[in-house]
This record gives structure tokens, C-alpha cells and sequence, in this order.
């Protein structure tokens, strides 16, 4: 697959991505095809209006047929908020955009404060998502054809 002129990660798309705006359902089957989910954590790249990027750990549902990772809004939004008051208050609030993926072993790394940590050189472990995904709700109930 070639890489697009818009990514910005200078590694090779991958997974697919889905935010779920709505508090009140969960994704524990893929909208997709329909199998079961799983829980998976994923070093999720977020670019903040007024910061820049953030990297987030973040525990989301996934779908391997699918390759497709679902974060619930809201989950994303709290886990921001407490990340956020400790290095950048101002920013809470502010617009964010989920881009990609971090890789695991370079963002633990620079947990520890490892040697290996990113720096300036960030975007050599970002993978821009492959397909940004909307989740479409149809409200249950009877309706006319």
C-alpha cells in the first residue's frame, strides 16, 4: 500500500478506526461483521489544538478480522482530562484528533525514560490509521415502510 500525501506517520497505515460518540452503547460486537470483540490496548497518537501530540494509552475494543479499534468517546475524553491536568490545563477542552498509532515498545520505553524514547523523531513511530470509520445508530423500535 502506498503512502498517502496526508500521513504524517512514517510508518505503514494500519487498523482501521471508529469513535463512538454515544455514552449509552458499547461496542462489544463489530459493526463490521458482526463478531465478537475484545479488549486491546493501544499507544493512541492525539494531536490537541493549542498542545500538539499526545500520545495515550488507551484499552479499547477490537476486531482482528476486521482490524478495526473502537474507543468510546467518553472513555478517551475522562482518560485526557486526568492526563492533561497534570501537564497542560489549558488544553483540556480543547479539540483533539485521534491520527494513529504509536508503537508500544517506544512509547513504554519512553515511560521509563529509556534512551530509545522518541524525542524529535516522533513520527518515525506513528502509524496513520488506514480508515476513519463513523458509527451509524439506527434507534430500535417500529417504523413504516
Amino acid at each position: 500500500m502506498a503512502k498517502s500525501k496526508t500521513d504524517i506517520g512514517k510508518l505503514k497505515p494500519r487498523y482501521a478506526f471508529m469513535l463512538n460518540p454515544y455514552s449509552d452503547i458499547r461496542l462489544s460486537k463489530c459493526p463490521k461483521c458482526e463478531k465478537l470483540t475484545h479488549l486491546r490496548k493501544f499507544a493512541l497518537f492525539i494531536w490537541i489544538e493549542g498542545l500538539g501530540p499526545l500520545i495515550q494509552g488507551k484499552t479499547c475494543r477490537y476486531c482482528s478480522k476486521c482490524e478495526l479499534i473502537m474507543a468510546h468517546q467518553d472513555e478517551l475524553e475522562a482518560e485526557l482530562i486526568v492526563g492533561l491536568q497534570k501537564i497542560a490545563p489549558q488544553a483540556i477542552g480543547n479539540d483533539y484528533f485521534v491520527v494513529g498509532t504509536f508503537d508500544k515498545k517506544v512509547w513504554q520505553g519512553g515511560l521509563k525514560n529509556e534512551e530509545n524514547s522518541a524525542g524529535a523523531e516522533i513520527f518515525n513511530y506513528l502509524a496513520d490509521f488506514k480508515e476513519m470509520l463513523d458509527l451509524e445508530v439506527e434507534p430500535g423500535g417500529w417504523y413504516r415502510e
